[in-house]
């Protein structure tokens, strides 16, 4: 498998590479063994140029590990191991229970591969498009320290906790979306339906129009004429939008973008920073160091921008730099965070510092969500309200003005 890689050098320089490997683990292997480390992996996919090698347009896999069977699968694996039972044995119980085809798959392949000798880890790396980066460091950790059942129920942990979040936040937006959506379903189909009717009426007017009202019915007329065309070029923006996030390096700088909004860049910055906290927390306690946990958590973290700073900050932690100060020099993470991880670091308990951090930040994010619901509601109502109001006096403006011509 092809890797696009971001590598960083004993003399400090970092530099994107691709390389080939079978697993993303034994990719991080052979580059330590030439004294590189690797900071960051991807698979190399979608279409490119030829001749160039350009990416055009990555096609992201349409497989997917269902994360309900996959966290079933974790647990029930934890409770086989605690019990006794050969690591053998407990998969080839649970993979007969599977219905999932790409998990049943996966799993019959994990079972084979580790019956021929092959660690659990490397068994899942081989499937590291599907797999999260944090559950084979996970594994690894607990190959070595001989816990393996307490990082797999440490692991379930973390993505209720992770997912729980997304949860909450996706919840919370649904609503003001769709009272957003059905608002503006109202006003096109005023100004696309009923606007006309008036346009006819005002044609014999035999007055001038008021100026409001030759707005919206110009917009009613352009909107009813060249509808295909600005279909197309919504559609079009959306598709190239998406194309163009979808490039190397672009992504992150959409994130960054979306970092500045007012209110969501703070809920975003908060998510992924409780995220980070999260991943190294739970890579330290299950015995990773915290240079791989931070290189882990570099690829747990959705947000790009803030997941390429942490690989700089991973970079100047190896280099020597405690963790605070590296976080402190990016200046993408909260004054807060950086705070709490110099306690962590001052008093040895970086890991229960890292979880305490998450915690807070998902408490904060439950609360900014709760509040921005309660005001956005109403907000919305009045600002659709306000539109609605103004097109039905455009429409009516003419009427008002000949009523009083005839009064007088």
């Amino acid at each position: 498998m092809e890797f696009r890689c971001r590598v960083a050098t004993p003399t400090g320089e970092v530099r994107d590479e691709v390389h080939v490997a079978e697993t993303e683990l034994r990719l991080r292997r052979d580059l330590e063994d030439r004294g590189l480390v690797l900071l960051a992996a991807r698979p190399a996919a979608g279409l490119t140029i030829p001749g160039l090698g350009l990416p055009v347009l990555a096609m992201p896999s349409r497989r997917r590990l269902p994360q309900r069977d996959f966290l079933v699968f974790n647990q029930e694996l934890a409770t086989l191991l605690k019990a006794g039972m050969p690591l053998v044995q407990s998969l080839d119980i649970l993979r007969q229970r599977v219905q999932h085809p790409t998990f049943k798959q996966v799993l019959d392949d994990v079972h084979d591969q580790v019956r021929g000798g092959t660690s659990l880890s490397d068994a899942f790396a081989t499937h590291g498009d599907l797999v999260q980066g944090i559950y084979t460091a996970s594994l690894l950790a607990g190959e070595k320290s001989g816990g393996l059942e307490q990082v797999l129920r440490r692991y379930v942990t973390y993505v209720k906790v992770i997912s729980t979040v997304k949860r909450k936040t996706v919840s919370a937006l649904v609503y003001p979306g769709i009272l957003t959506i059905l608002s503006l379903s109202v006003v096109i189909l005023i100004v696309v339906k009923v606007v006309p009717a008036f346009a006819d009426f005002y044609a014999n007017f035999g007055r001038e129009l008021p100026w409001l009202t030759r707005v919206i019915i110009g917009l009613s007329s352009f909107l009813i004429t060249w509808w295909p065309a600005v279909l197309a070029g919504l559609v079009g923006g959306v598709v190239a939008t998406w194309a163009w996030a979808r490039q190397p390096g672009q992504r992150a700088r959409l994130h960054r973008w979306m970092l500045g909004i007012p209110f969501l860049g703070g809920v975003a910055q908060k998510f992924a920073t409780s995220q980070m906290a999260r991943t190294v927390a739970t890579l330290l306690t299950g015995g990773i160091p915290l240079v791989n946990a931070l290189a882990v958590a570099s690829d747990a973290v959705g947000n790009r921008h803030v997941a390429g700073e942490l690989t700089v900050v991973a970079q100047r932690v190896r280099e020597g730099e405690g963790l605070a100060t590296a976080m402190r020099a990016r200046a993408v993470f909260p004054d807060v965070a950086t705070k709490m991880v110099e306690v962590g670091e001052s008093t040895g308990a970086l890991g229960d510092m890292l979880n305490s951090l998450a915690d807070f930040y998902d408490e904060e994010i439950d609360t900014t969500l709760t509040r921005f619901v309660t005001m956005i509601e109403p907000l919305l109502l009045v600002v659709m309200g306000i539109v609605i109001a103004t097109l039905l006096l455009a429409l009516y403006m003419p009427v008002f003005e000949l009523s009083s011509v005839v009064a007088r």
